[in-house]
């Protein structure tokens, strides 16, 4: 199969497009299919492009752990935080294109994800302490809000799909351009942008906190729809 035939073959097998926001439906994925089909070309299994995903994902935190921060850091960070959200897109599209998906895989995969989630505001936290001049200290307690509201998030939405029955043959829900403008603030690939401002101290304090406001805003918001919509399968 060439790369063409193989790029024509993932835009037939995408995921639905149902709480998916906007950047991931019209950036990530298309991005990630391109990636899918060069690992496909090159040989690679969907698992490999996972532990690319995980070294991309975890060497842009290292930077931001470790590195003093600025313009050009904050750049670095950026493109690697957001290459490997691409990739964490592209092994599932490989492992559909191969017909190679499976449990191994996916705990694979989550396993990083949670990683990554966690790492990343630890960093944060990390850079606060270490080069940020804070007008108090409770600017620390942001991180660690953050990595509670984003780590709850993605496993209530993990959980709740794993408790929810699918129903064989059923036709997806239709997407919702609103509800897909509504999560932008909450895709992890908008986040990674907030580190662009990585030069200003300032700028990126502020951009975290309101990026965090919506975290918990949405936290909230799936919480209790997540609760009723169980409880109604509960429900005699």
């Amino acid at each position: 199969m060439t790369y063409r035939e193989a790029l024509g073959r993932l835009r037939g097998a995408q995921k639905g497009a149902r709480g998916v926001s906007l950047y991931s439906r019209y950036v990530n994925r298309p991005v990630g299919r391109v990636l899918a089909a060069g690992a496909y070309r090159v040989g690679l299994t969907p698992n490999q492009v996972t532990v690319v995903s995980a070294g991309l994902s975890y060497g842009g935190i290292a930077v931001l752990a470790v590195v003093a921060p600025g313009w050009g850091v904050g750049l670095g960070v950026y493109a690697a935080l957001a290459l490997g959200f691409a990739c964490d897109s592209a092994d599932g599209q490989l492992a559909r294109l191969l017909g190679a998906g499976g449990a191994a895989g996916e705990w694979l995969d989550h396993v990083v994800d949670a990683a990554k989630i966690t790492a990343v505001h630890a960093a944060v936290l990390i850079t606060f302490y270490r080069h940020f001049a804070l007008p108090g200290d409770r600017w620390l307690l942001l991180p660690l809000g953050f990595q509670l509201a984003a780590v709850m998030i993605f496993f209530g939405g993990l959980l709740t799909d794993k408790l929810t029955p699918k129903v064989p043959g059923a036709p997806p829900a239709a997407p919702s351009r609103l509800r897909a403008v509504a999560l932008l603030p909450v895709d992890y690939g908008v986040f990674c942008a907030v580190f662009l401002l990585l030069g200003s101290e300032r700028a990126f304090r502020y951009a975290y906190f309101a990026l965090f406001l919506a975290h918990a805003a949405a936290l909230a918001a799936f919480l209790t729809k997540w609760f009723r919509g169980l409880r109604r399968l509960a429900a005699p």
